[in-house]
């Protein structure tokens, strides 16, 4: 069926189409029936597919990556569709409309997108509430949904003050998710990407871990990560994640690179983060040489280019205890989940 919508889809605006698809998707989840049409069109549920990573079992190992819930909205809908965890976000203390529109762009010869939104979202409050309330009212295979919560800082907040932005956003989700993610590596935040830099980030992840104990209860705290670090800058990540002891890594974000690209040179010029195909090398490559690098001490979440079912085994094959979808999911469609969960059993 989406390969018949594909094509009318794929004529509009990509962040009008989104938001119509998923207004649609809610309301066929809310018919009477709906849910569980959706479970059964698209969900793999088999317990050979459960995996535990980090000290939390999830459903299967495929997941929603963080851009596509920005608020939190979805979480019931993409469980039916098959997703075992998804990752909300990115969110900030305030609310912020992000960048101007346009700011998402179909790259279709290359299987890509580039986007700048800007951590457009409504703020950890409503954010909160939101997982609260799903957490109250979830039924069935909703409980079994593990949710991270994808965490940054407002624009405004200079550099030196954002350890006070993701204190503020960790200590009001951490009774509504399962684990964070640190967001240090999106390149439409201005300045985001330098508090990579190996002090800023030590600061920022040791403070998170001095407060990661709230009633005897911690939460895995991962670091997401750009794919256009060197490798002596991996040989920080690995170093960071060791004296933190922060749970893991997700490897990658998007890349600000232009490399091999086919579309017109206006659109490859459009500013913001590239991802999908194009991305599906060197996230890889990323994934390998910090599992290697690391001696596989530590797990990675592999996002990038994943596509077809073989992208995701690859990833899986390099060191990633998980995958994430984003860019594959919007070009392929939910049965790519099942797809992925497929080739996993056949394995």
């Amino acid at each position: 069926m989406y390969f018949l919508l594909k094509p009318i889809l794929f004529k509009f605006d990509p962040e009008k189409v989104h938001y119509f698809v998923t207004r649609n998707l809610k309301r066929f989840n809310r018919f009477p029936g709906g849910a569980a049409l959706s479970r059964a069109i698209w969900d793999v549920n088999n317990p050979r597919l459960q995996k535990e990573v980090f000290g939390l079992r999830f459903k299967n190992p495929v997941g929603l990556a963080a851009g596509f819930d920005k608020n939190g909205e979805l979480m019931g809908e993409m469980a039916n569709i098959g997703f075992g965890f998804v990752e909300i976000g990115t969110v900030t203390p305030l609310p912020q409309p992000g960048n101007p529109q346009p700011r998402m762009f179909r790259l279709p010869p290359d299987g890509a997108l580039i986007n700048r939104m800007g951590f457009n979202n409504l703020g950890v409050d409503v954010v909160a509430e939101r997982l609260a309330a799903f957490r109250r009212n979830a039924k069935g295979a909703q409980k079994q949904l593990i949710i991270g919560g994808n965490i940054g800082k407002n624009k405004v907040t200079p550099n030196e003050d954002a350890v006070s932005d993701y204190i503020k956003c960790f200590d009001r989700l951490f009774d509504a998710v399962d684990y964070f993610v640190v967001n240090v590596s999106s390149p439409n935040t201005p300045g985001l990407r330098d508090l990579q830099e190996k002090e800023p980030l030590m600061h920022i992840l040791n403070t998170l871990q001095q407060r990661n104990a709230k009633n005897g209860i911690s939460r895995p705290i991962l670091l997401k990560i750009a794919p256009d670090l060197t490798d002596s800058q991996l040989d920080d990540i690995v170093d960071i994640v060791q004296q933190t002891r922060i749970a893991g890594i997700i490897a990658t974000n998007t890349t600000i690179s232009r490399e091999s690209l086919t579309v017109h040179e206006s659109l490859k010029n459009e500013m913001g983060g590239l991802s999908g195909k194009p991305l599906t090398k060197r996230s890889t490559e990323v994934i390998s040489y910090l599992h290697k690098k690391s001696n596989g001490s530590f797990p990675i979440i592999g996002v990038g280019g994943i596509h077809t079912a073989d992208d995701a085994i690859e990833k899986l094959q390099a060191g990633a205890s998980l995958v994430q979808l984003y860019t594959g999911f919007i070009y392929e469609g939910p049965a790519l989940i099942g797809r992925i969960n497929k080739k996993l059993l056949d394995r």
